[in-house]
């Protein structure tokens, strides 16, 4: 603890160190960041609740607690800690598989969002961030379209004040056309109002809170225009006050085990390397360091804080952490004013929103979703640099689009796996050709004008030599003996390989094998050390003889054309 205070973490509370330092000519910055935030996510907050599933007030309780408790244990001067339509969606899936409603819907909430908190604490203990790295972005990118989707097609009654049932999105947005001779003109009016409003902000005025505009101007509209008795859906009784602290109910917990373990995992998955990410980025800019691990503390010991309070999950946001940084904020001080806006705000001002209209915040939740889910520009940047890839991301819109944002992640998960097994068990084998003037070995495909040895073969092995591609690799020599003879010798470049295992070193005496029994010289280049040491092990190098082993291909190359030359004098 002593060590890592002096370093500048502060040990498991940073507060403790950098707060009796904190210089009072940066609390009028970090006030005026705070409050620029709390405009921002107040009326998204509401709206992040309803994709939940919760009442609105809950997703309160969750901006504040993350706010707060974040401040307490980060590193990072400008995240912004709070809900987000990605984790609503998450949660929001998990809420409908179950078919929970009211105050269950809420506990089910509360026990995703503690045990994801827990999550982060345990994959901080032991160094575990690598586990993030089990969902592509590839994945990643179209799940959360697919959700994105789902949620807008899942707000669409609010706006025409109708209905839409299914069990996946098709049928949900055919259910909802089917309906749409029911539409409430005075609900539509207000829901397309309200649309076009914040569409047109965010195009025109995008400096203006349009989630906040929209609020006010609804409680405005609903107060001198009578809405509710007009028949307008309104959001309902909001309760002042704060949550007392508790856990969530043991009975829900237990009905509902597979599902709070699938969302915390994806919601840890999906969270955690943007977290991290957008730290070290703001770090980078203001020329400071975090520490990605107490980050991770930060983010679990946030999501705890939520959980206790019947909040929903929370992360980095970076729409609020952007706004925080360019409103000036200098330390987490800024975090707290958020967090202590928020409990004003429950306190004395959430009866308000009893009146907002639910059409005004369909199109608060639209917007959010469309803008902050659907990364449009990834998608022409995978068709641009990898169609595998932008298939794997429609697949995994597919996926959700037709089993629902839970499964959805279970889609993503596979598909991620499968992508990794197969890219792990089919590593790139080609021949090589020589740069003409040069020694340069290269990917014949690639440069078809490029010299071949006659009589030599000479194949890259890009990857592990290990259990799962020892078997590709065998079928591709044999491959090459059968179609490029007659060979009188074969090259294997091992430079893009940093791991045999035992099953790949029994696979290289097969190879030595078949080498001799058709009589071909074996060579070998580039052996890294840790590989020819398993090779060595394996009695491979006494097979062959240390002087097959080169350092690079224009040498083994050499070699062999003047043994053969030898040969035949």
């Amino acid at each position: 603890m002593h060590a890592r205070a002096k370093s500048g973490s502060g040990g498991f509370l940073p507060i403790l160190h950098w707060l009796p330092r904190y210089e009072r000519r940066w609390l009028r910055a970090d006030v005026i960041a705070g409050v620029a935030v709390v405009a921002m996510i107040v009326p998204k907050n509401l709206g992040y609740a309803e994709i939940a599933g919760v009442p609105v007030q809950n997703g309160l309780y969750a901006a504040a607690a993350g706010a707060i408790v974040y401040a307490l244990f980060c590193t990072s001067r400008q995240i912004s800690t709070g809900p987000s339509s990605a984790l609503a969606t998450v949660a929001g899936g998990a809420v409908i598989v179950t078919g929970v409603t009211g105050g269950d819907a809420a506990q089910l909430v509360a026990a995703i969002t503690l045990v994801t908190g827990i999550l982060l604490l345990l994959l901080a203990l032991f160094r575990m961030g690598w586990i993030a790295q089990f969902l592509s972005r590839a994945v990643v990118t179209g799940f959360l379209a697919g959700a994105a989707v789902d949620v807008v097609v899942g707000e669409l009654p609010k706006l025409t004040g109708t209905s839409g049932e299914g069990d996946n999105v098709w049928r949900e947005f055919a259910s909802w056309i089917v309906g749409l001779g029911g539409t409430h003109l005075p609900t539509l009016v207000i829901g397309a109002g309200a649309l076009a409003v914040i569409l047109a902000l965010r195009f025109w005025a995008p400096k203006v809170p349009g989630a906040l505009v929209l609020v006010v101007g609804g409680l405005i509209a609903s107060s001198l225009l009578d809405l509710g008795t007009r028949g307008v859906a309104l959001v309902g009784a909001v309760p002042s006050g704060l949550p007392v602290p508790q856990l969530p109910s043991l009975d829900i917990v237990l009905r509902n085990v597979p599902e709070i373990v699938i969302a915390a995992l994806a919601l840890l998955l999906i969270g955690f390397s943007q977290t991290a990410g957008d730290a070290r980025a703001f770090a980078t800019r203001h020329h400071y360091r975090i520490d990605a691990n107490q980050e991770a503390v930060a983010q679990g010991m946030a999501n705890v804080g939520a959980g206790l309070v019947q909040g929903m999950p929370v992360s980095t946001s970076l729409s609020a952490s952007s706004l925080n940084e360019s409103a000036g904020a200098r330390t987490p001080v800024a975090s707290l004013v958020t967090g202590g806006l928020v409990i004003l705000t429950l306190l004395f001002l959430a009866p308000l929103f009893s009146e907002l209209p639910k059409a005004v915040l369909g199109a608060i939740i639209i917007d959010a979703v469309v803008f902050g889910m659907i990364d449009l520009k990834e998608f022409a940047r995978l068709r641009r640099v990898s169609r595998f890839d932008l298939w794997i991301a429609v697949a995994a819109v597919v996926g959700v689009l037709s089993a629902g944002v839970l499964f959805g992640i279970v889609i993503g998960i596979a598909l991620s796996l499968a992508w990794l097994i197969y890219v792990s068990t089919r590593p790139a084998m080609p021949l090589l050709g020589r740069e003409p003037g040069t020694q340069v070995f290269r990917d014949i495909d690639l440069n078809p004008a490029d010299e071949t040895i006659p009589g030599i073969a000479v194949i890259r092995l890009d990857g592990g030599l290990f259990f799962a591609t020892a078997e590709a690799f065998d079928e591709r020599i044999r491959e090459i003996i059968s179609v490029d003879a007659p060979l009188t010798a074969l090259v294997i470049d091992l430079e893009g390989v940093a791991f045999v295992d035992s099953q790949g070193a029994a696979k290289l005496t097969e190879i030595v094998d078949l080498t001799e029994a058709e009589g071909l010289a074996l060579r070998l280049a580039r052996v890294k050390p840790q590989v020819l040491a398993v090779l060595k092990a394996q009695g491979i190098l006494d097979r062959i003889g240390d002087d097959h082993v080169h350092g690079n291909v224009h040498r083994a190359v050499e070699a062999q054309l003047s043994q053969s030359a030898d040969d035949e004098t």
